[in-house]
């Protein structure tokens, strides 16, 4: 009989946490898979293969307090093996729900530092009250992500496991990047238009290069009206694409791949543009830095001068761009692949399950 599992998270948006548990769901065909989720949003539909599907049904944030004894009731019912939760909310509710008898695994998957979510007094005393009150078992998706989790909340480990993000090799580790030649060097950058990416800054230092042959195509699901206003009022070369399925497709037709993000758990978009051998210029943040080493480049924050002259650089440097996307794909297939990750979640779910 198969070990059941909860799987919990805030909803199934396309970004790279949810994108990750759809994918693990798929391999972990050993496992009963039950998904829940707070909020009704479903970006994946038939590509999630889980068992079973149940949202809380929230319509606000401030029906958090209900969703504590709406989950309990789900793990009464459905009686897992083992509850795994994402992101922060998730994890404050599965802490304060899930029986002491039952595992409880919790994913981390950004530098919390640096995170807009944890600037809130409130949202930092909520971690650690219910890392208190029930001490899960931690996953993380970084090194440094994990060292600044615990001493930016100064919490004492319990358990805990770096466990990078993967990239689906199959599909974007077998596309060659070509772009025809054209005057007009092409970047583009892939991110759900919010806070957290930044993407004003691309806008702002694009603004500067107004007249010049850089063109920037910002691909991801948001609301973009102010980052059109930006656009407008800079006279940025700067395109607005909306979201797409078929990335993989659309990437090779660029010559660079670049984000701006404030901060970043371990992107699963620079693994994808890593695994298809696409130079990269990021944000000097610790996950970029982490997750690429010396295989891209970083510009600075603060500022937009510094990305302004390494793209110009970049662009009038053909060979130095072909062996940085080279590394970039060897580093990616010989670490963050499919198979790397599974096996360590799957070592982790059984050492877990073997202690209770």
């Amino acid at each position: 009989m198969k070990k059941k599992v909860i799987h919990f998270i805030f909803d199934l948006t396309r970004g790279g946490a949810e994108t990750m548990l759809v994918r693990v769901i798929k391999e972990l065909k050993e496992y009963e898979h039950i998904v829940v989720t707070l909020f009704p949003e479903n970006h994946f539909n038939e590509e999630l293969q889980c068992d079973k599907l149940i949202c809380l049904n929230l319509t606000s944030l401030y029906q958090l307090p209900l969703a504590i004894g709406r989950f309990r009731k789900v793990v009464k019912a459905e009686k897992p093996d083992l509850v795994h939760t994402h992101l922060f909310w998730p994890t404050a509710i599965g802490r304060l729900a899930v029986p002491r008898k039952i595992p409880l695994l919790t994913t981390i998957h950004a530098f919390i530092a640096s995170s807009v979510e944890y600037k809130n007094w409130h949202i930092r005393f909520i971690d650690k009250f219910t890392y208190r009150v029930r001490k899960s078992v931690i996953i993380v998706v970084a090194k440094g992500a994990m060292e600044e989790y615990f001493s930016f909340l100064k919490i004492k480990p319990y358990k805990a496991y770096v466990l990078y993000t993967f990239v689906d090799v199959q599909r974007f580790g077998n596309i060659a990047v070509h772009k025809e030649a054209s005057p007009v060097f092409k970047i583009i950058s892939v991110g759900a238009i919010r806070k957290q990416k930044n993407q004003e800054y691309l806008v702002e230092a694009f603004g500067k290069l107004k007249g010049q042959p850089f063109e920037l195509h910002i691909y991801g699901w948001g609301d973009g009206a102010a980052l059109e206003k930006k656009i407008q009022d800079t006279g940025a070369n700067v395109k607005i694409m909306g979201k797409v399925n078929n990335i993989e497709t659309i990437i090779p037709q660029y010559d660079l791949f670049t984000m701006s993000s404030i901060f970043e758990g371990f992107s699963l978009g620079v693994l994808e543009a890593m695994a298809m051998g696409m130079p990269l210029l990021l944000s000097d943040i610790k996950s970029f830095k982490e997750q690429c080493e010396e295989t891209a480049c970083y510009f600075s924050l603060d500022n937009v001068d510094d990305f302004v002259q390494q793209l110009k650089a970049l662009a009038a440097d053909k060979e130095q761009l072909q062996k940085m996307g080279a590394a970039a794909k060897e580093r990616a297939i010989n670490n963050f692949t499919l198979t790397h990750h599974i096996d360590q979640l799957r070592s982790i779910y059984t050492a877990t399950l073997n202690k209770f």
